[in-house]
């Protein structure tokens, strides 16, 4: 390889380095983001389960009341 093909590859190395790092900082940044989300999301799910409880007993209350009632279809 001549000389100034090589100095040219030495002069670039740092450069593509530092995009390097700066990807691997962005790539940090991004899985942090990622794994937040998914706590919300799992949180979130959690929240609905319980609400869907909430719902099917307020639904089996409903019915017990309309039998006492005489009001069931």
């Amino acid at each position: 390889m001549n000389e100034k093909v090589e100095n040219l590859i030495l002069e670039h190395l740092p450069l593509m380095r530092a995009d390097i790092v700066s990807l691997k900082d962005e790539m940090t940044g991004m899985r942090a983001e990622m794994r937040s989300m998914k706590q919300h999301m799992a949180a979130f799910m959690s929240h609905e389960t319980v609400q869907d409880g909430d719902i099917a007993t307020v639904k089996l209350q409903l019915e017990r009341i309309g039998r006492r009632l005489d009001i069931v279809e």
